[in-house]
């Protein structure tokens, strides 16, 4: 069996890190590479993050946008393969 295949890095930093006896404990027993598990922890908080502080950055546009749909509509049509059948074309 395999683990997770990890992006190739150009450089990494080695750091210090304070992780809860019972994860490690588990994480080792797994086999489970504890660097690139934090690595990836730690990316998908970034994108959280980023995600999160786009939505406040945009959140008047996004108001703006969702306040104009609701009082003008969409701007194209429905697409032909969301158009509801009818009774007799089924």
């Amino acid at each position: 069996m395999t683990g997770p295949v990890y992006p190739p890095s150009d450089r990494r930093k080695r750091v210090n890190l304070t992780v809860r006896e019972d994860v490690m404990k588990e994480a080792r027993e797994l086999g489970l590479n504890t660097s690139r598990a934090a690595e990836a922890g730690i990316e998908a908080a970034i994108r959280e993050e980023k995600g999160r502080r786009w939505k406040e950055e945009n959140r008047d546009a996004i108001r703006a946008h969702n306040e104009r749909v609701e009082r003008e509509g969409v701007y194209l049509p429905r697409p032909w393969w969301a158009e509801p059948v009818g009774e007799d074309e089924a």
